[in-house]
Order: C-alpha cells, then structure tokens, then sequence
C-alpha cells in the first residue's frame, strides 16, 4: 500500500487563477499532472520548484495547460517521486502525449529555428557569426511575441521573461 494518493481522487484544480499560477507551488516539492481542457492527460512529472515547472510548460504548451492535480513532499527524494509519476502513468491506462512522443515540447527550450522562412534560412547560411546571432535574436523575438499574444488570449498576466542568451541560439526558455 502507497502512502501516496491515487491520480482519480486528488481535486482538478485551475491551471491559472487570475491569470496567474497559484503561489502554493512555489518552492514545493512533489508531483503534478497537467490536463488539457477537455481533462485528458498531458503529463506526469515531478519537480524540486513545481511552480518553476508549471510556468515553463505553460510557456511551452499553453493549449494543453488548463487544469492539474499535484502531490507536494517535505523532503526531496528521486525514488519517490519516481514512483508516483510511474503510478499515476500507470492509472492513467496509457502513457501521456508529454510522457511520450511530445515529451521534447514540454522539456526542451522552444527551437525558434524552426519558424525561419525559407528567405531567412538562406540568409542564416551566407552571413558571418555576427549576422547569425542577430539573425537568431530577431528570429526568437517574432516566436517570443507570438507565444506572449497566445498566454495573453489565455488571461496569464504574470511576468514571462525569457533567457536572452538562448536567444542567440535561436532558442526561448523561461528566466
């Protein structure tokens, strides 16, 4: 018997109240899983800041972020947290879009590279370093822009800063 509870009767709770990610998160250990919309599964995982990881996946997949359940622990402890998110996968009856095929999309930098025009990718390959990484920033702040007019339509209203050294790389992760 687990003294951990089951994933079916822990309460949904809003992904954002009042535009913003509840303070309770913050600085909490423990494990959480995010539902979309319509309450299916996107991902299990777990956390040392859980908030941290809630800002970043909502950055990250903001139309699969509406509602979660979490489970915070006092002490920081990998075979326990390992354990719940196995169990809850486990109760879940299939393993989630996060935990599988999309798990890149939830836990890596968003790859801005991938939005270039054609116009701008053989511009990437004829310029010097300098031209690239300007190349690259103006490239990350056209994603950056869209993915703040999406968590804007969303109602967030907490600061979303991202780490301006990425940006060079044509990457956008949460500061």
């Amino acid at each position: 018997m687990s003294d951990f509870p089951s994933l079916v009767n822990l309460d949904y709770l809003p992904y954002l109240e009042g535009g913003e990610i509840a303070n309770e998160w913050q600085q909490k250990i423990g494990v959480y899983a995010i539902f979309d919309a319509d309450n299916r599964l996107q991902l299990v995982d777990y956390s040392r800041d859980i908030y941290l990881s809630l800002r970043q996946h909502l950055v990250r997949c903001p139309e699969q972020c509406y509602w979660l359940k979490g489970f915070m622990i006092s002490r920081p402890s990998r075979s326990i947290l390992e354990e719940i998110r196995t169990a809850w996968i486990a109760e879940n009856g299939n393993t989630p879009p996060g935990n599988g095929e999309e798990g890149d999309r939830w836990h890596q930098p968003i790859d801005a590279k991938a939005t270039m025009t054609s116009e701008e990718q053989a511009q990437l390959t004829k310029t010097d370093d300098l031209g690239k990484i300007k190349l690259l920033k103006k490239v990350a702040r056209r994603v950056e822009a869209e993915i703040l007019t999406t968590l804007a339509k969303r109602g967030v209203r907490m600061e979303i800063r991202f780490n301006p050294k990425l940006k060079e790389q044509g990457l956008l992760d949460v500061k």
